[in-house]
C-alpha cells in the first residue's frame, strides 16, 4: 500500500495512468486492511471501476479527502476489511500516528503544488 505525490494532474480522480508520471513515494503501509478498504470506498465514491479488485487502481486525495480520513481515523472509524493478503488490523496509536503522519505529508505535497495519490499491489 503506497502514497506517491507527482507534479503530473491526472485527466480524473481515478482509473489514471501512472507511466508517464514521475511519482515519489511518500508513505508506505504494510497489511493495513481497514485503511484500504477506506481507500476503496473513496476510490468507488469518486466513480472508480465497481468491478475492479481494487489491486493496482489508483485515487487521487485531496485536502478534503485528508480531512474526512483524519476524522474517522481519529474515531477509530475505517470500514471493517478482511483478505487473505490483509493479516489483520489492530486499531491502535502507533498505527494512528503512523497515519496521522502520512496526512500531514500528504498535505504538504498539496501545499506546494502537487497531486498526491494512492495505490496498491499484492
Amino acid at each position: 500500500m503506497y502514497a506517491f505525490s507527482t507534479k503530473a494532474k491526472p485527466k480524473s480522480e481515478v482509473d489514471f495512468e501512472t507511466k508517464n508520471f514521475k511519482p515519489e513515494e511518500i508513505h508506505y503501509w504494510r497489511k493495513h486492511p481497514n485503511l484500504h478498504g477506506w481507500m476503496e470506498n473513496l476510490y468507488r465514491e469518486k466513480g472508480g471501476d465497481p468491478k475492479a479488485s481494487f489491486n493496482g487502481e489508483c485515487v487521487v486525495l485531496t485536502n478534503d479527502d485528508l480531512d474526512c480520513l483524519e476524522h474517522d481515523l481519529k474515531q477509530w472509524d475505517l470500514p471493517q476489511t478482511t483478505g487473505f493478503f490483509f493479516g489483520s488490523d489492530e486499531n491502535n496509536e502507533e498505527e494512528l500516528k503512523d497515519d496521522l503522519d502520512f496526512i500531514q505529508k500528504a498535505r504538504y505535497q498539496i501545499a506546494n503544488g502537487k497531486t498526491v495519490y494512492y495505490t496498491s499491489w499484492w
